[in-house]
């Protein structure tokens, strides 16, 4: 098997190696501490593409553990995953890249290079907003398309757009199924894959053929993400800040009292530091109904627990996926009845909008519909789903005035002015994927 790809080797190998360089440094002679991932890789795609197969060829972890993933066999909610990156100092690339601590070439011991988390985000086109809701907390991606499909298909055409929308610069094309198809086969793949990515944002991605199923050429696919996804820049000092794609209670059924514990929020952090034992907000926060009308109250808790890469940590700061265990109410946290929340220091989050003005940029084409549809201009009274950070709401439009628009929230968002919100219509019985908007400040 080989490693096709579009973009020049040396082109993208200078900043890698350079940065691959220094991270296997820091990380011989600090391996066995315990880690935060650096960052948050996406995996998406056409639904039965393979994703979730692929994370376990990477990860050893299945995600979908739902029983109703279990039962339909697709993935329903985000899924997690970390994985640790390491390189044999003696084997030439791509072989040298796997996961293991030690080569299976030469039996030698491996240097870490760099942790990530994977989000593994559903690939069917009702879930489209918990897509949209996981690209939030994205550095990167891999876009994987099934070679013994024609190429694109209509989710894959929906999630790549979605992930220039939400601002993904860097991703790796799987090209997944290989070995379920000849070589010709594979090749007219390749050339559709290559059609399809041209002029936009990704034309120069890497491809990468793979079986995630057989666990082929994976090592090849490290090598591509390593140099392909970097770290971004980090704002440490800033007020701390974490998006949260998922809640949940920990304890098992019929556990006594004494036994229970918080509720735990899992996500990414946006900004700064959070460590144990801090007073944490979180907005919106609950629902309460009083005279008939509703309105939503920060909800304020403590830190008693944080995990990251699969270890208690003292501290979190941005990078790969965390968890935070708190004295919430198991009730409160159940099912993700606090996803799409942010959390911080009372006082300290952004306002939280019941509705706000956008300036909208929609698309030419609808995408993710079979039908090639033009995009109609927005009208008064048209409801839209929208995603801001990790949350997914229903807005109204109000007004409208050239390309502002004023949407009135059925559930508020936490966000600050500027944020980016995917804007999408029902169209038939599915939400479709029409453009985005900008908060802007009211004045």
């Amino acid at each position: 098997m080989v490693w096709i790809t579009k973009k020049a080797a040396k082109a993208g190998s200078a900043t890698g190696s350079e940065n691959e360089t220094s991270e296997v440094a820091a990380a011989a002679s600090d391996e066995h501490e315990p880690v935060q991932p650096e960052l948050n890789i996406g995996m998406v795609g056409h639904v039965d593409h393979g994703k979730t197969t692929l994370v376990e060829a990477i990860t050893g972890r299945w995600t979908d553990t739902h029983s109703e993933e279990i039962k339909r066999g697709i993935t329903i909610r985000l899924g997690y995953a970390d994985a640790v990156f390491r390189k044999c100092p003696k084997c030439p690339a791509p072989s040298a890249f796997t996961t293991n601590e030690v080569c299976s070439s030469c039996s030698g011991k491996t240097v870490v290079v760099r942790r990530a988390s994977f989000v593994d985000a559903p690939g069917h086109e009702s879930l489209m907003a918990t897509m949209l809701s996981g690209a939030a907390i994205m550095d990167g991606a891999l876009l994987l398309i099934a070679a013994n499909e024609a190429c694109p298909q209509p989710q894959t055409r929906e999630h790549m757009v979605a992930l220039q929308i939400v601002g993904i610069k860097n991703i790796v094309i799987v090209q997944n199924k290989v070995d379920l198809v000849s070589e010709e086969q594979a090749l007219e793949n390749f050339r559709q894959i290559k059609e399809f990515v041209k002029g936009t944002h990704y034309e120069s991605a890497p491809i990468v053929p793979v079986s995630a199923q057989r666990k082929v050429n994976i090592d090849a696919l490290i090598e591509a993400i390593i140099e392909t996804i970097h770290v971004p820049s980090r704002k440490k000092d800033a007020e701390p800040m974490m998006l949260v794609a998922r809640s949940f209670d920990v304890n098992r059924p019929g556990a006594l009292p004494k036994d229970l514990q918080g509720g735990v929020l899992g996500g990414a952090v946006k900004q700064g530091v959070f460590k144990n034992g801090q007073e944490i907000e979180i907005r919106p926060g609950r629902k309460v109904e009083k005279s008939g009308k509703a309105s939503w109250l920060p909800i304020t808790t403590k830190i008693v627990g944080l995990r990251t890469g699969g270890t208690s940590v003292a501290g979190i700061s941005p990078g790969g996926s965390v968890g935070i265990s708190t004295t919430l109410d198991p009730s409160i946290v159940k099912a993700d009845a606090l996803a799409g929340t942010v959390v911080g220091i009372p006082g300290k989050l952004p306002p939280v909008w019941n509705e706000f003005r956008v300036e909208i940029h929609l698309l030419e084409r609808v995408v993710g519909a079979k039908d090639d549809l033009v995009v109609e201009p927005l009208k008064v009274g048209e409801t839209l789903m929208l995603n801001v950070n990790s949350s997914a709401t229903v807005g109204i439009v109000a007004e409208l005035k050239k390309s502002m628009v004023l949407l009135r929230l059925k559930l508020p968002v936490c966000a600050e002015p500027g944020s980016r919100v995917t804007l999408s219509r029902l169209l038939g019985s599915r939400w479709r994927l029409i453009g985005y908007g900008i908060i802007k400040e009211d004045k």
